[in-house]
């Protein structure tokens, strides 16, 4: 079974679950925030998991490798400026102050990034699906706000419900397939 479709058959368990444990418990108003709150929430996980998905399928099909593997990752980790690196520098005496000029002048060229790279590096964080997702999200919030249904706590809850569950079938997804492999 794919992924997407487990995980909405999930999704959609837990949300009838809920209901009826907001039902059976609690005041039926708290439904509208629950309701609005967990489809918000879901539509936001999901348009981030499928923008995130299209960026990297296009980074893959142009054979585009962002991560730079120079430096090792505890290397990044224990000295991120580089202050124990293994080039010796010259003592500041033997420099002049022009050559530190532009030694430090092409330092910030070669850090800084193109207007093409800074497009292409947010085309997930803009994409249509994300945007849409978080209006539904504050339209939801302001449509519960105005009509005094808004309940904080349940509606927090259900917040916080789809993105753990998509995170924890996806942990465990991943197990799976690194069984199979070791297998």
């Amino acid at each position: 079974m794919k992924i997407n479709r487990k995980i909405l058959q999930v999704l959609l368990l837990v949300n009838i679950f809920c209901v009826l444990s907001i039902i059976t418990f609690f005041n039926i108003e708290y439904i509208y925030a629950f309701e609005i709150g967990f489809l918000s929430s879901s539509l936001v996980i999901t348009a981030s998991l499928l923008a995130y998905k299209r960026m990297v399928n296009t980074r893959v099909e142009h054979n585009i490798i962002t991560y730079d593997d120079s430096k090792d990752v505890i290397d990044i980790l224990e000295d991120p400026y580089d202050l124990y690196s293994e080039n010796e520098k010259k003592p500041e005496s033997e420099l002049d102050l022009v050559a530190v000029v532009k030694e430090e002048h092409k330092k910030v060229k070669s850090d800084s990034r193109s207007l093409f790279e800074i497009l292409r590096d947010t085309k997930a964080a803009l994409s249509v699906y994300r945007l849409g997702a978080y209006i539904v999200l504050i339209l939801g919030f302001l449509y519960l706000n105005r009509h005094g249904l808004l309940h904080i706590p349940s509606y927090i809850v259900a917040l916080g419900l789809p993105p753990f569950i998509i995170v924890w079938l996806l942990a465990q997804d991943k197990a799976m397939q690194t069984e199979d492999k070791v297998q």
